[in-house]
């Protein structure tokens, strides 16, 4: 499996700084995080897709290592507001993320 890894500095917050590992993880994997976000109706068709929670777990899922302190949390990558990362670090993440496991917008709300 290929893997990325991304060197953050301490313009994200020195809590933060260091560097990560992100690996691609399985089409299955995928597909079960992109079920547990998405609301279909009985015809099967999507009513609703949380892409943020999907884009969250997704990341989550592929990283596989972080600086000890260990600052990145599931909890953290899903909170809103005080208690979650920074958004330009989210996107950071998710950009490599997304490199490796062939994520986009329209596949995630087609699926």
């Amino acid at each position: 499996m290929e893997t990325e890894t991304v060197e953050v500095d301490k313009r994200y917050g020195e809590e933060y700084a260091g560097q990560y590992v992100f690996t691609e993880i399985t089409r299955i994997k995928r597909l079960r995080i992109i079920k547990k976000y998405t609301k279909y109706s009985t015809s099967g068709t999507v009513i609703d897709s949380d892409i943020a929670a999907i884009d969250a777990e997704t990341i989550w899922a592929s990283l596989k290592a972080q600086p000890e302190n260990e600052p990145i949390t599931l909890e953290k990558l899903l909170s809103e507001g005080e208690g979650g990362l920074p958004n330009r670090l989210t996107s950071l993440f998710a950009k490599a993320v997304n490199n490796l496991n062939g994520l986009a917008p329209e596949e995630i709300k087609n699926s």
